[in-house]
C-alpha cells in the first residue's frame, strides 16, 4: 500500500511530496517549496518526488520517464512514482499531482472535469465533441475519479471553498475528507511601497507616471482571459496593461493586440522572476480567469495594495468585496468586463480600492497558513 505508516515513537516522520516539474512562474511549485520547508521546520524528513527542480532542495529524487505525448506523460511519472513509493516506504505521501493511493492530495489544480465545463462555453459542437473524445483529457477525469475514490485517502487539502464544493459534486468522497488551506502570502515582500519601484517600472515602459496602468499576470493566457482583456481594453481609453506570463500561442495573441489596435498600449513583458516591482507600478490587477483554484497573484497584488478584477471562477474571488476591493464578473460577459475596468481606470477610485485590498489580505500570511 502507497505511504502506510511505519514509523515508530520517536522516529522522525518520512513524508514524500509528490509534484512533477519546477517552473519559475509556477504558483503550484511555491506553494510545495513552502510546504517543504514547514514540514522541515516541524521535525520531518521531507523527500520531493519530482522529474525536475530548482536548485535548493537538499532531498530529490528525480522521477523523469520517457514524455512521449500527453497521456504517456501523465501516466508514465504516475507509474514511476507508485514504483517508488512502494520501495522507500515513506510514512505519508502528500501528492500535488492526480495519482490515485496517496493519503494526502492537495487539489491546488482543482477539479479538470470543471475546467473543461468552463472550455466548452466558448467552442463549437465539433470542438466540444472533440474535447469530450481526447484521450488526455479522458485520461485526467479518469484519474481524478480514481484519486477522490480510493480508499487510501484521508484527506483533501483545498485553497477554496469552491473546489471543495466542485470536489464535492463531481465526486463520491465524505466531506469530512475536504480540509480549506486558503493560501498564504508574504505580505512584508509585497507591500504598497512597492510603488517607489513601480516608477522605474513606468519610465522604462515610457508609459506617465499620472497614465492608467493594469497589470495582468499568469502563463496560460486562454485560461487566464487575456483575450477578453484585450477585447475589452479598446473600449477603456487611454489605459496601458503590462502582460507578464508566456503562452504557446504567443503569436495568436501579438496578432490579436495589432489588430485591435493596441501595440502602443499593451506591453508584452514576458516570465519575471520578480514581480513586484510591476505591482508597484499597476493601479490594478485584472485577471478574468475563466477557471483558476486560488491564483496566488491575487494574494500578491491585494498585498501591494491593488484592487482585482477577476472572474467568477477564480477561486480567490472569495476574498474580494465586490465594488470595495476589486470586481467579479464572467469574463465571456463583454459588457460587465468593460464596465469593471473602466472602475479601475480612474486612479483615485483603484487606489480607495486598493486600500481595502491590503487590509482584507493581511490576515492571509504565510504563518497563518503554516498554523
Amino acid at each position: 500500500m502507497i505511504g502506510s505508516p511505519n514509523s515508530g515513537p520517536g522516529e522522525r516522520t518520512r513524508i514524500a511530496l509528490v509534484r512533477q516539474k519546477y517552473r519559475v512562474d509556477g504558483g503550484g511549485e511555491r506553494i510545495v517549496s513552502g510546504m517543504a520547508s514547514i514540514l522541515r521546520q516541524q521535525g520531518h524528513q521531507i523527500t520531493l518526488l519530482t522529474r525536475q527542480w530548482a536548485s535548493g532542495e537538499d532531498s530529490v529524487i528525480r522521477c523523469n520517464p520517457p514524455r512521449v505525448g500527453r497521456v504517456l506523460r501523465e501516466w508514465l511519472f504516475a507509474r514511476a512514482v507508485t514504483r517508488i513509493l512502494r520501495q522507500q516506504s515513506f510514512d505519508l505521501v502528500q501528492s500535488h499531482e492526480r495519482i490515485p493511493g496517496c493519503q494526502v492530495y492537495r487539489a491546488g489544480d482543482g477539479v479538470h472535469r470543471e475546467w473543461l465545463r468552463q472550455r466548452k462555453r466558448t467552442l463549437s459542437s465539433w470542438s466540444r465533441r472533440w474535447l469530450e473524445s481526447s484521450p488526455y483529457h479522458r485520461y485526467l477525469q479518469h484519474a481524478e475519479k480514481s484519486l477522490f475514490e480510493h480508499r487510501n485517502l484521508r484527506l483533501v487539502i483545498c485553497n477554496s471553498r469552491m473546489v471543495m464544493k466542485e470536489i464535492l459534486n463531481h465526486f463520491d468522497i465524505a466531506a469530512d475528507k475536504l480540509r480549506l488551506v486558503y493560501n498564504g502570502v508574504d505580505t512584508q515582500r509585497f507591500h504598497p511601497k512597492l510603488r517607489e519601484l513601480g516608477r522605474q517600472v513606468r519610465e522604462g515602459l515610457g508609459i506617465a507616471q499620472d497614465a492608467s496602468l493594469f497589470v495582468f499576470v499568469g502563463s496560460g493566457f486562454e485560461r487566464k482571459g487575456l483575450a477578453q482583456t484585450l477585447d475589452a481594453l479598446p473600449h477603456v481609453p487611454d489605459t496601458h496593461l503590462m502582460v507578464i506570463g508566456k503562452d504557446k500561442a504567443m503569436s495568436r495573441f501579438q496578432h490579436r493586440i495589432q489588430r485591435l489596435g493596441l501595440s502602443q498600449r499593451v506591453h508584452l513583458l514576458g516570465v519575471q522572476h520578480d514581480v513586484g516591482p510591476f505591482y508597484g507600478a499597476a493601479d490594478a490587477l485584472v485577471l478574468p480567469t475563466r477557471y483558476d483554484p486560488f491564483p496566488n497573484v491575487v494574494m500578491e497584488a491585494m498585498a501591494a495594495g491593488l484592487p482585482v478584477l477577476t472572474g467568477n471562477k477564480c477561486g480567490a474571488a472569495e476574498l474580494l468585496r465586490e465594488g470595495t476591493s476589486g470586481y467579479v464578473c464572467d469574463p465571456l460577459e463583454q459588457p460587465a468586463l468593460v464596465q469593471a475596468m473602466r472602475r479601475l481606470a480612474d486612479r483615485k477610485h483603484a487606489r480607495q480600492l486598493g486600500v481595502a485590498a491590503r487590509q482584507a489580505i493581511e490576515p492571509f500570511t504565510l504563518t497563518a497558513m503554516r498554523n
